[in-house]
């Protein structure tokens, strides 16, 4: 895929707009597959490949988490970093609402409502991330630096063990 011939979806406007460089990925979405799909597909670990999580804590206020692909997140640590109660996954079309993506497509970059982003703290450490390039079968690759830059979010240590 050239890169004048990337999906046109909010994240990869957000990412040009922002000057961040990116290598396009497409691949064959796989219902339900996950990180695992794209990292088995493109022959990269699946611990660079971040996940895209919306949550909501018990008010029902959304946050993102990115996550490595091979890992979960620890919600119980993760209300317990934030200071709530509780923490879990939103219902997809929850999801979908605050993101602004399908379900499977959902990238941090370019979302339809602000919300606060946490990173495992680990992400920062690889040289290359993939992330999901707002599009299901569609993922980029682009230095954690530049989506620390763009994005802000919190390094927070919510793994699960």
């Amino acid at each position: 895929m050239a890169r004048d011939k990337a999906p046109m979806t909010p994240a990869v406007r957000a990412l040009r707009r922002a000057g961040v460089p990116f290598s396009e990925h497409p691949y064959a979405y796989v219902e339900h597959g996950g990180a695992a799909a794209f990292a088995s597909q493109a022959g990269v670990d699946g611990h660079a490949v971040v996940k895209t999580l919306v949550l909501e804590d018990e008010a029902k206020k959304p946050l993102v988490v990115l996550m490595h692909g091979d890992r979960e997140v620890s919600t119980k640590e993760l209300a317990r970093v934030l200071g709530v109660a509780s923490v879990r996954p939103c219902a997809p079309g929850t999801a979908e609402r605050h993101s602004g993506y399908a379900v499977g497509g959902i990238s941090p970059f370019g979302l339809r409502k602000p919300m606060p982003v946490y990173i495992e703290e680990s992400v920062l450490d690889l040289p290359v991330i993939y992330i999901n390039g707002g599009k299901r079968g569609f993922i980029v690759g682009l230095a954690p630096a530049d989506l620390v830059r763009v994005l802000r979010p919190t390094p927070v240590r919510v793994a699960a063990a």
